[in-house]
């Protein structure tokens, strides 16, 4: 698809958690201003703005991208997951459970970025090993952390999506 272009901005189409959702945005608009300004989806963090803490990390087309340095023009006609759209239906995924269960983060500020990047490497990487998972996430910054705690998280996590496979 292609966007229209208009003195309000552009139109855009996205997909969001499974919903299509259609804006005008200007085209120096960021996905994060989008997701968090547009469409009310404040799980998407904002900390540094220049692509370094991972907070805002999503998941666009599967993959993780950190939303202060990707445009909402870029998304159009693409796909997007927020923190939002981990769950289903009042359920937590199998990450956000892992997490939970062995209690990884504290203030929480980080957490949407961390738990987005750990979904769609777990995707990639069922039965990863510790070290894995710690140059996984070496692009998320947490202040609170020593991060042992979101290993063992992410650990927790592939243990329950390998029960989820049945294997």
């Amino acid at each position: 698809m292609t966007s229209a272009t208009s003195a309000a901005g552009a139109a855009i189409r996205v997909t969001v958690n499974g919903a299509e959702r259609r804006s005008s945005t200007e085209a120096r608009v960021t996905l994060a201003d989008l997701l968090r300004d547009s469409l009310s989806l404040t799980g998407t963090h904002l900390g540094c703005e220049h692509g370094v803490c991972g907070a805002c990390t999503v998941l666009l087309d599967g993959d993780p991208v950190r939303s202060c340095l990707v445009l909402a023009v870029q998304a159009d006609g693409r796909e997007v997951r927020t923190i939002e759209g981990l769950a289903t239906d009042g359920v937590m995924s199998a990450v956000q459970r892992g997490c939970s269960e062995r209690q990884s983060f504290q203030c929480g500020f980080c957490t949407p970025g961390f738990l987005m990047t750990l979904t769609a490497f777990l995707d990639q990487h069922p039965n990863p090993t510790r070290d894995e998972i710690r140059e996984a996430i070496s692009g998320n910054l947490c202040r609170c952390t020593g991060y042992q705690s979101i290993v063992d998280g992410a650990v927790r996590a592939a243990e329950i999506l390998d029960g989820e496979r049945g294997s």
